[in-house]
């Protein structure tokens, strides 16, 4: 900024334009660097709410053999961690499926991606019972690219792309995905099982149950090194390949990063409804669609999001939790009806 505001007053003032952008970028920094902020605050308040009383000071005393010490380090950190690498990964697999996609209202949840994921891992769970967590993790893939393909291939035969249309037709994929899941589910008494995968719950998050969210975390800077590939790609394919961007390649290549994201979150702590639908969309109607600018923001703000919806959760019916998917659908299907309305009103 510093560099193109003295290029400016060599070769005269700053444009309007220059001005506005920057402008722009300063408040974007702005709220997201107040996001981290709050960020920060709410995970150091959130490591001392729950059931078993767990104070600073406990902490600080370092006795292994301590039930507040144990409790602290084998629950409360894991699940903070499980927290911020789900919510983070969610909302940026979401950013990124919205920019491939060219609609607001497209994201994992209402593609069919998160469907498609949990009917993998009821069939994975019936033939490969026994199998590991990474086979079954594998085969929950496989199922959730497979799904946003065949979503992606169905809305490019749409005749009419009308932007609620699309992720309608999206809903109604993924509620036929998830009744053959439920089908197969009643049919070898999985119900339970599949509940607890389309419910995004973090209270049984404990060590060694929340490593494999460690690969969305570094799917997520896998992203952040491809941002400007997707920015273009969701310009068009014309204005994609005219600046050299294998338009098919990065298409792809960014749905099969969705899908796998969304794979293991659901195989890791369950299905978080509308987090990368609602969080997305409010970051970039401030910061704009640039997706390695607004990124880190996104970011940010999913996991700030679903951590206070975690300690919601938490506090509600203390000492009981509800499931932290059921608070983020009720906050995220609140403000989905807000920004279609929205969005039709500037239609109109």
């Amino acid at each position: 900024m510093v560099a193109e505001a003295r290029q400016g007053l060599r070769g005269g003032w700053p444009t309007a334009s220059k001005l506005t952008g920057w402008a722009r970028k300063l408040e974007g920094r702005t709220l997201a660097g107040a996001a981290l902020a709050l960020l920060v605050v709410t995970a150091f308040c959130s490591l001392f709410i729950g059931v078993s009383n767990v104070t600073p000071l406990d902490v600080l005393r370092l006795d292994n053999s301590d039930h507040q010490t144990r409790v602290f380090i084998e629950s409360r950190v894991p699940r903070l961690a499980a927290i911020l690498l789900a919510g983070s990964a969610m909302s940026v697999a979401g950013l990124v499926m919205q920019t491939l996609v060219r609609n607001r209202f497209v994201a994992p949840s209402t593609a069919g991606t998160v469907s498609s994921a949990s009917l993998g891992l009821v069939v994975a769970t019936i033939w490969f019972g026994s199998a590991s967590i990474f086979l079954k993790m594998s085969i929950a893939v496989l199922f959730a690219m497979a799904g946003t393909l065949l979503f992606l291939a169905l809305v490019q035969r749409m005749k009419h792309t009308d932007i609620i249309v699309v992720p309608l037709v999206g809903i109604m994929f993924g509620g036929v995905v998830q009744a053959a899941a439920t089908f197969l589910a009643f049919k070898y008494d999985l119900l339970q099982s599949l509940n607890a995968w389309i419910n995004g719950d973090f209270s049984g998050t404990l060590r060694g149950r929340y490593e494999l969210l460690y690969l969305v975390g570094g799917l997520t800077g896998v992203t952040y090194l491809f941002a400007n590939r997707f920015t273009l790609v969701g310009m068009g394919r014309d204005f994609a390949v005219n600046l050299g961007v294998h338009y098919e390649r990065v298409l792809y290549g960014g749905l099969c990063l969705v899908s796998l994201v969304s794979a293991v979150v659901v195989v890791v702590v369950g299905s978080i409804p509308f987090l990368g639908l609602v969080v997305p969309n409010v970051v970039t109607m401030t910061m704009g669609d640039n997706v390695r600018r607004v990124l880190p923001a996104t970011a940010i703000s999913g996991a700030l999001f679903v951590l206070v919806c975690d300690i919601l959760s938490r506090t509600i019916r203390y000492p009981y939790e509800v499931p932290v998917g059921s608070i983020v659908g009720v906050g995220g299907g609140v403000v989905f009806i807000f920004l279609v309305l929205r969005s039709r009103s500037f239609g109109s």
